[in-house]
């Protein structure tokens, strides 16, 4: 069988159709493995650079059991705090308390010094109503539903934007309260579902023993190599790769809708796929990456508020090969990542007038850096990072069969339950690999129905609301 795409979701599909038996073919168009979730060696610096920062939470199980089949679940460091930090300095920490989910976290944010009483009040409000009264559809945008409800203007550029642009990439005006309500409850089900991991090496080498997993159980992984078209057929399809055609029996296209749609066969079955493929729009991401000459913050990430820039992560003390004592010895400057979610702002902006702006705000957050050199720097645009959680477009979200019978999709940005991260990748993957498993009739082939992890369990008052 063949898969085309060497992201999250095509990986996970392939390393659980190779558990189940299948022989895998997995075409990638790039040199290496990860997608938009990967790293390379940037040309203008000579270091590796990942596309954009990643991270996950705990109530990502599908994502956690995916480290841990292919045996990258160490290369994952976990924090149970989260800094934010206002312009000048002034830090303020969320952690968890002894308290029932969904109140473990209220202690620390009641302490919050950057918002008011009346701020905080109006926030408790709209997390209550989301977590314990979710929306049934996705119509209504988050800003007008939380306008609504009494939000303040300082709880939704200091919280509301920190917590929801990060998570969706997209802007409050044009996410789905839908999707608002998602992140809310599964990040507060329990004092375990926050906890924030952070890959301890670069994505391409992450996802590479994703790679070693496929070729030990007899997978094949063809780098550089495109699939052009499928044309569907039984009992074999087939694919065109570099203008000639290969038969498979299964076929999983794992790729983003756009490239989804220039391989589907000019047939009458594809347009209805064809029409929710359209009604798709993206959102970028920015990172910016900086070595300086000296070490400007004691913090592995921090929150950055009022600023474009939204977070700082302090990738020498991250990384695993900075962050050994040996390392930290040697290492006199510091390597620190900049990202700003839903950067449709700079897609336009000039290398120059992004780090210009970038370096002008981490001065204000940090005040050592305003004394630092520039060694070396990089910015790197993900114009197309993500498809917009705008409201409505859940009911366009396809699910992983399609019009033909050995034909499958798998991505982010299908009806997975999740918005476009690295879990909702993965349960792609895995739903994509279960049906296929259903439609040859090898259930019986494997330990489990499922490959998909259930969810995080919820405790304390959690328990009784999902």
């Amino acid at each position: 069988m063949a898969i085309a795409g060497g992201g999250l979701a095509g990986l996970a599909a392939a390393c659980a159709l190779s558990d189940a038996g299948f022989r895998v073919t997995l075409f990638e168009q790039r040199p290496f493995l990860g997608g938009r979730a990967s790293s390379y060696e940037h040309p203008g610096t000579g270091e590796v650079v990942d596309n954009c920062q990643h991270v996950l939470f705990r109530c990502c199980t599908n994502l956690v059991s995916f480290y841990e089949r292919i045996g990258a679940a160490d290369r994952i460091r976990w924090y149970d705090q989260m800094t934010f930090l206002e312009p000048g300095g002034r830090a303020s920490q969320m952690y968890a308390s002894p308290l029932p989910a969904p109140l473990h976290i209220m202690p620390s944010f009641f302490k919050f010094p950057f918002l008011a009483s009346r701020d905080k009040l109006a926030i408790a409000r709209a997390i209550s109503s989301l977590v314990f009264s979710p929306p049934r559809d996705d119509t209504r945008g988050f800003l007008d539903w939380a306008r609504a409800l009494g939000q303040t203007e300082t709880a939704l550029h200091r919280f509301w934007e920190p917590v929801l642009v990060s998570a969706l990439n997209e802007d409050l005006d044009r996410v789905s309260v839908f999707a608002a309500a998602k992140v809310v409850r599964d990040s507060m089900k329990s004092p375990t579902a926050r906890l924030m991991g952070i890959p301890t090496a670069p994505l391409t080498e992450v996802y590479s023993a994703a790679g070693d997993y496929l070729r030990a159980r007899g997978g094949d992984l063809l780098f550089r190599t495109s699939v052009e078209l499928v044309r569907p057929q039984t009992p074999q399809l087939a694919l065109q790769v570099a203008g000639r055609e290969e038969p498979f029996d299964y076929f999983v296209a794992a790729l983003n809708f756009d490239a989804l749609d220039r391989i589907l066969p000019d047939l009458p079955e594809s347009q209805p796929l064809r029409r929710q493929i359209a009604q798709f729009e993206t959102s970028p991401i920015t990172g910016v990456h900086l070595w300086l000459d000296r070490p400007i913050t004691d913090l592995d990430h921090a929150v950055l508020l009022d600023r474009t820039v939204q977070w700082m992560f302090n990738k020498s003390r991250i990384l695993s090969r900075f962050s050994s004592p040996a390392a930290s010895s040697d290492q006199a400057g510091s390597y620190i990542e900049l990202v700003i979610s839903s950067s449709k702002t700079l897609v336009e902006k000039s290398r120059g007038e992004i780090l210009d702006l970038a370096l002008a705000e981490l001065r204000e957050f940090f005040p050592p850096a305003r004394d630092a050199n520039v060694l070396k720097s990089a910015v790197i645009k993900e114009v197309k990072a993500t498809f917009s959680a705008r409201p409505g477009i859940e009911a366009f979200r396809p699910s992983a069969a399609t019009p033909w019978p050995n034909i499958f999709l798998a991505g982010d940005w299908t009806n997975t339950g999740w918005p476009a991260t690295m879990e909702g990748a993965v349960r792609s993957g895995y739903v994509a690999a279960d049906a296929i498993i259903r439609s040859a009739g090898r259930s019986s082939d494997i330990a489990r129905p499922s490959f998909l992890v259930r969810d995080l369990p919820a405790t304390g008052l959690m328990r009784w609301f999902t």
